[in-house]
């Protein structure tokens, strides 16, 4: 149930069962107390999870705009930061097909 939390994949929840020594297939209303307290105290000195590593992910977005750099300059334009092609796909990233006219003419220019 480790996993529910933002921040907290599969091999997290993992390593923080057995730094805990818990059995990880327990359900989470199967924890005690006193497992629930240990867990909640260990995310919070060694993890950033939820809404403290949403707010640092943000800020590192906002500080690579605000120093306008290539990747920076990419997010705020809506493009693909990583590098991939954008000539044909990059669908999800820059939104739905826009329609472009065709040219006018070149029907009556063939016949």
């Amino acid at each position: 149930s480790l996993t529910y939390l933002y921040g907290i994949g599969k091999v997290t929840a993992l390593d923080i069962c057995h730094k805990l020594s818990i059995n990880p297939q327990l359900k989470a209303k199967d924890l005690t107390d006193d497992e629930l307290s240990r867990i909640v105290n260990l995310l919070d000195t060694e993890y950033s999870v939820e809404g403290q590593l949403r707010r640092a992910t943000t800020q590192d977005i906002a500080r690579l705009r605000d120093i306008q750099s290539y990747r920076g300059i990419r997010h705020r334009r809506g493009l693909p930061v990583r590098g991939q092609n954008t000539q044909t796909n990059a669908r999800t990233r820059k939104g739905g097909k826009k329609t472009v006219a065709g040219k006018k003419g070149v029907k009556d220019a063939r016949h």
